[in-house]
């Protein structure tokens, strides 16, 4: 097991020139061009650019990094999103225990310790944003989705307490939209896209790869049914749509790309370990001479 995540992360760092991580604090969040706003009428008063350099206040550009900050989303409507999430994850407990066993118990954790590594590497979007692996697909075609939904959580968790990264208050809205639309949408894709393919190794990185791309995009969708229901903000819906789906656009590209170096890696290695492989071995053909 331990060759496996070696080789995983090992192919992930030849992507390294495009992936880098940022220095803590505004320097993360602002490359070092003259801002439009300083950054006291920025926190002040979040105006959200969308021409020009997309200079943003960190708040925001906390939101483009799809971990929601505490005060950006009202608390009624974070309560009724922490309650839907709460469902989605006893459910997902219960679809977890009938499909770990002893040999996909460990990978499981593994792969919640990987996602939770990789998504500290961040690559460049666009006018001074960066990006990072939201990891719910890859995770869910691994281990299965009920498991990536746990396994998701737990990163969401683990992130918000020890590194503010995203709000406890507004944690129910974050796990709503990664643990449980990222992973399950992404996973629709994806078995969606494998019945359409070939029953083969390189067909499940196809599949996977597409689903990945997606399940950005409809992660952000939730953020902004969210933003729509019950923001603490006068953007337009519109605006915050436009923002957040272009720039994770080019994010979608990068899970696509780093999903795709992922499963390649583990299925060279241990295809029967791999959730979204099962069934899709073909069967030998007894022919009588």
């Amino acid at each position: 097991m331990a060759a496996i995540i070696a080789t995983h992360l090992a192919t992930l760092l030849l992507w390294i020139p495009a992936l880098y991580p940022q220095p803590m604090g505004a320097g993360r969040y602002f490359r070092k061009s003259k801002p439009i706003l300083s950054g006291a009428e920025a926190l002040s008063s979040p105006t959200l650019l969308l021409a020009n350099g997309l200079h943003l206040p960190p708040s925001l550009l906390k939101v483009k990094e799809m971990h929601i900050p505490d005060g950006f989303i009202d608390v009624p409507t974070s309560a009724a999103f922490a309650a839907l999430a709460a469902v989605g994850v006893a459910a997902s407990l219960k679809g977890a225990a009938k499909s770990l066993d002893e040999k996909t118990a460990p990978l499981a954790g593994l792969t919640a310790t990987f996602i939770f590594a990789v998504q500290m590497l961040n690559f460049p979007v666009a006018a001074g944003t960066s990006g990072h692996l939201f990891g719910g697909l890859l995770a869910a075609v691994l281990v299965g989705p009920y498991v990536a939904t746990l396994a998701i959580t737990v990163v969401l968790l683990m992130q918000a307490l020890l590194f503010a990264d995203g709000g406890l208050t507004a944690a129910g809205l974050n796990i709503f939209n990664l643990s449980l639309i990222g992973v399950w949408v992404g996973y629709g894709i994806f078995v969606l896209v494998k019945r359409m393919l070939p029953k083969n190794k390189s067909s499940i990185t196809t599949a996977a790869a597409i689903a990945a791309f997606v399940s950005v995009p409809a992660a952000v969708f939730g953020f902004v049914i969210q933003y729509a229901i019950g923001a603490n903000s006068t953007f337009s819906v519109a605006a915050v749509f436009t923002g957040m789906m272009s720039a994770h656009v080019v994010i979608g590209i990068g899970e696509a790309i780093i999903t795709a170096i992922s499963v390649t890696a583990v299925m060279a290695s241990r295809p029967d370990l791999v959730y979204g492989y099962r069934g899709a071995k073909q069967q030998l053909e007894i022919r009588k001479a």
